[in-house]
């Protein structure tokens, strides 16, 4: 599904959900069609904002499965920053975040298809606080590890933990902004 309530595609739409969704709801941060994850909807306008255009920048941190085995020079450059393609066709080069090798996730997050083509591949977890247009696909690319999953499992406090694809969690306004660190009212 795509992180939309209207589309000109024939493509699964968030309106499709079984939720009662208020007037005026949309979403923050959106997916793209090759990801999942957290998603964060919201009828305030000013969020947006708040969250990813303030001074202060917040944390979004993906699983990432990635083909192949990333070694640890791999991993420091993740790490330290590389080079990505932009908008226009300059390059960027990305800020330091925390990079990390993980286990494979726990069930929750498995698909029976995952692993039919049997090539090696590693799990990461990338926390970063930039926001350019696939920047975590683009950074693993970089590096020749083509990304095969990308999970959003947090921003700031607020973490996906154990809800499923599909489902929808209401959150209290004054939870929703402690857990995304914004103050509120401004």
């Amino acid at each position: 599904m795509v992180s939309q309530f209207v589309s000109p595609d024939n493509v699964g739409l968030l309106k499709d959900l079984p939720f009662d969704f208020p007037e005026g709801i949309h979403a923050i941060g959106r997916l793209d069609n090759h990801s999942e994850g957290l998603l964060i909807l919201t009828t305030n306008k000013k969020v947006t904002k708040l969250l990813f255009e303030g001074k202060v920048p917040h944390k979004r941190t993906y699983l990432v499965q990635v083909r192949d085995i990333v070694e640890p020079e791999k991993l420091r450059q993740l790490q330290t920053g590389v080079s990505i393609r932009v908008k226009g066709g300059g390059y960027h080069n990305t800020g330091a975040c925390d990079v990390q090798i993980v286990d494979k996730p726990i069930d929750l997050f498995s698909r029976p298809d995952e692993f039919k083509d049997g090539l090696p591949n590693t799990w990461l977890t990338i926390t970063l606080t930039e926001g350019k247009f696939h920047q975590v696909r683009k950074m693993t690319d970089a590096l020749r590890h083509r990304c095969k999953r990308l999970i959003r499992i947090s921003i700031e406090d607020l973490a996906l933990n154990d809800l499923q694809p599909g489902e929808v969690k209401e959150i209290q306004e004054q939870d929703f902004f402690r857990l995304l660190k914004i103050n509120w009212p401004p």
